[in-house]
């Protein structure tokens, strides 16, 4: 598996698959999520309404993944996964920050996905720790390989955090 980390704009990617750090409704919010549906369009958001909820308004519980379409953007799929919402770290955070790398990266092999990009899953308005989830992320990562995807993308919105992913991958 060829791993890199690139400083950007994820719904501008030409990757197989973005990841989506979304919210358990999946019909958009802030951050990655945001952009990531404006980019795709209506599309997207009809799509997502049209999941079956696991509990009413929950259509993709914390550490889970769902996948939808592109739409309107470069990549051909969208993987949906709710990362945790930090607590300090005792109410299974780092089980669930680890179950939405896990799951993205299963439901991408199990549809044929080549190249995946992942945002920082959980690092925004959720409030995990950066320095706490990039391990996570990049050991996740790492152990899911199965030869699919054979390329995973980290994207970065600045470049401490690229640097934070280097620094990881280099260890």
């Amino acid at each position: 598996m060829e791993i890199e980390v690139i400083e950007g704009d994820i719904t501008q990617l030409q990757v197989d698959a973005i990841v989506n750090a979304a919210n358990p409704t999946l019909l958009g919010g802030g951050g990655v999520d945001g952009a990531i549906h404006r980019a795709a369009g209506p599309g997207l958001l009809q799509e997502c309404r049209d999941l079956p909820e696991t509990a009413p308004g929950v259509r993709c519980p914390t550490g889970e993944a769902r996948l939808t379409g592109g739409h309107a953007l470069p990549a051909r799929w969208v993987i949906h996964t709710v990362g945790p919402v930090w607590h300090g770290g005792h109410q299974g955070e780092p089980g669930l920050l680890a179950a939405c790398y896990r799951n993205a990266m299963s439901l991408a092999a199990v549809h044929g996905v080549e190249s995946i990009a992942f945002p920082a899953i959980s690092c925004g308005v959720f409030g995990y720790p950066v320095e706490l989830a990039v391990p996570i992320a990049v050991r996740t990562v790492r152990a899911s390989s199965g030869g699919r995807p054979a390329r995973v993308v980290f994207a970065c919105f600045d470049a401490a955090m690229a640097n934070r992913y280097r620094v990881m991958l280099a260890l």
